[in-house]
């Protein structure tokens, strides 16, 4: 069965047609049922004939169709150039393959593209082992992916899955692999990603010598590429470690010259920076700052981060307070649920703080125990 095949018999169930009314004047219903089974190659007109029973469009290479979209699309997405793969979609070259040979490629490049559901598994009998890589990655099965289309982007996204739900020995891994087949296939925005994950696995480590010498070269990377959203990243991801090992003179250096930031967590990480040095009217300014800007997080999340950090600015005995451990237990609860894991060990801090003071001692040690790369926080 190819993928012509597929949308015929598909659509043909989804009317509830019966073979006879769908091929009548066009072949025969024996021949159709070989069609829809994969055991016929019709001509290009009987298919042309089926489709516009059907009222569907189809294209192919009779029509003037390629695979040349498709081929610099795979191009693009297996080099991470996401802006370019984005506006490839947007072109009407694109557009024209969805009922195509093509169209198989046009879902899973779309979907992959957009964070989108994986395709129904009665599509995967028709997929190559690249195709069936990014249905694996839609379906968070991102070692497979690895194993059927080896390639530093496959790798990447493994890893990447990795380093989210915290399984840091195994994301350095996969991203220390990364390098190597970014490097062997001339992709360098692979291996700039690669080596940004690698220094936020050793942020979440607290191994600012590593995190460090990752980031370096991260930096050159973005540098040659011109990437300045990614050398912003680092910077602020660096400044971020410093806050999280204590080093809040240092963290400053960078957070202050970001008193005019649009970004709520930039602010609210310098007002964090400003609390810890006891500059509270800086600490609040920021936070000001920081709610006049659109909150587009999920469930509202970056507002709740700086309501948390507010409340402890503005109520002297916040570890008392009812309001200031919903709103803590809140954001750490949405910190779990939408973010990486360095979110939550960010945070971890003050949990163990409110639940030392309330003397929760095994909800702590079962926090510490959910977060087994953060033995420096026990």
């Amino acid at each position: 069965m190819d993928y012509a095949s597929y949308l015929i018999r598909k659509t043909r169930l989804e009317r509830d047609w019966s073979q006879e009314g769908l091929c009548k004047g066009i072949c025969t219903p024996s021949y159709l049922s070989k069609i829809e089974q994969g055991k016929a190659s019709p001509s290009e007109e009987v298919v042309h004939l089926l489709f516009e029973r059907l009222g569907l469009p189809w294209v192919d290479a009779e029509d003037g169709c390629s695979g040349e979209p498709i081929a610099s699309a795979y191009e693009l997405l297996f080099s991470d150039e996401q802006d370019q793969v984005l506006a490839l979609m947007q072109s009407e070259a694109w557009s024209k393959l969805e009922n195509s040979p093509w169209g198989l490629d046009v879902l899973l490049i779309s979907r992959i593209m957009t964070c989108g559901a994986p395709l129904d598994r009665e599509l995967e009998p028709l997929m190559s082992p690249k195709q069936l890589a990014l249905q694996r990655i839609l379906q968070e099965r991102q070692e497979e992916a690895i194993s059927l289309y080896p390639c530093g982007y496959t790798c990447m996204r493994a890893g990447s899955a990795c380093y989210k739900r915290g399984d840091t020995a195994q994301a350095v891994e996969l991203m220390q692999r990364t390098c190597t087949l970014g490097a062997e296939e001339g992709r360098p925005q692979i291996m700039l990603k690669a080596r940004i994950i690698l220094g936020c696995c050793y942020s979440n480590l607290l191994d600012l010598d590593a995190m460090e010498r990752h980031y370096t070269i991260a930096r050159r990377l973005a540098r040659a590429l011109g990437n300045e959203d990614d050398l912003e990243s680092i910077n602020y991801n660096i400044a971020a470690t410093c806050i999280e090992a204590g080093r809040y003179e240092q963290a400053m250096g960078y957070f202050e010259t970001q008193k005019e930031s649009n970004a709520r967590l930039t602010l609210h990480k310098l007002a964090i920076c400003c609390e810890k040095l006891g500059r509270t009217e800086e600490a609040l300014a920021a936070l000001d700052r920081a709610d006049t800007l659109p909150d587009h997080s999920p469930e509202g999340l970056e507002r709740e981060l700086c309501r948390t950090v507010r409340l402890r600015l503005t109520t002297p005995d916040y570890l008392d307070s009812d309001t200031y451990g919903t709103s803590l237990q809140t954001t750490f609860a949405l910190c779990r649920k939408y973010e990486p894991v360095g979110f939550c060990l960010f945070h971890m801090p003050w949990m163990l703080e409110w639940y030392e003071h309330h003397r929760q001692y095994k909800q702590a040690a079962a926090l510490l125990l959910e977060f087994p790369g953060c033995k420096h926080l026990s």
